[in-house]
């Protein structure tokens, strides 16, 4: 926002001096400019400021997770969401141990056992995921499911009679089948989402969850 020279001062904590440098320098490059007493971005300014802005929190989001975008595949990722990962910058990376496994599933069951309304893009065939949601579907916490699941799974879900009538049946459940096998567990809901993935090597890795809310 257009600042003064005492606002800028104040906010910066540097002498007048240092801060009259630096705008002129921005000045002469057509970062800023000057409008009677108030400093303010030019156009080219903005634009350069809000991706400076998208970078450093990309950054911050990549280096506040590591372990946990270094460890997987991203490949099913899209390009134009990988530059977007400065949103999940305040998300809540859960591990489980060697003392207890179960800790990132129970997390995502608690996550979902409280949501009205879920899309899940689900990569794998388990029937303890599949059991919880059934169970929520039918207590009625769970008003609408939409699924998205490859052909080799949906025909997993289907050869289990249960979950076929209970889930696949369900008057709630919209499942979307796509064509090739995919490397993302994505769950969203009104209040979350959260995201598990596959190791570089092929296996799907549920003792780790990334949760934002």
């Amino acid at each position: 926002n257009p600042k003064n020279l005492d606002e800028l001062r104040n906010e910066l904590k540097k002498p007048s001096a240092t801060i009259l440098h630096g705008l002129k320098e921005l000045e002469s490059i057509n970062l800023v400019r000057k409008a009677q007493k108030y400093y303010e971005l030019t156009s080219n300014g903005y634009l350069l400021t809000t991706n400076m802005v998208k970078l450093i929190e990309n950054w911050f989001a990549l280096s506040k997770n590591e372990a946990f975008w270094d460890n997987h595949d991203l490949s099913d990722i899209p390009d134009e969401i990988i530059k977007s990962i400065y949103l999940l910058k305040d998300a809540e990376y859960v591990n489980s141990t060697t003392s207890d496994l179960s800790i990132a599933f129970n997390k995502y069951i608690k996550l979902i056992s409280n949501a009205r309304k879920l899309q899940i893009i689900m990569p794998i065939y388990s029937e303890n995921h599949f059991k919880h949601i059934i169970s929520f579907l039918n207590e009625g916490k769970l008003e609408q499911l939409d699924l998205i699941v490859s052909e080799e799974i949906y025909n997993s879900i289907q050869r289990n009679e249960l979950f076929k009538r209970d889930l696949l049946e369900n008057e709630k459940v919209n499942t979307t089948i796509v064509d090739k096998k995919f490397k993302i567990f994505l769950t969203y809901s009104e209040r979350f989402i959260s995201l598990t993935l596959f190791f570089k090597d092929g296996h799907y890795d549920d003792s780790h969850i990334l949760i934002a809310k």
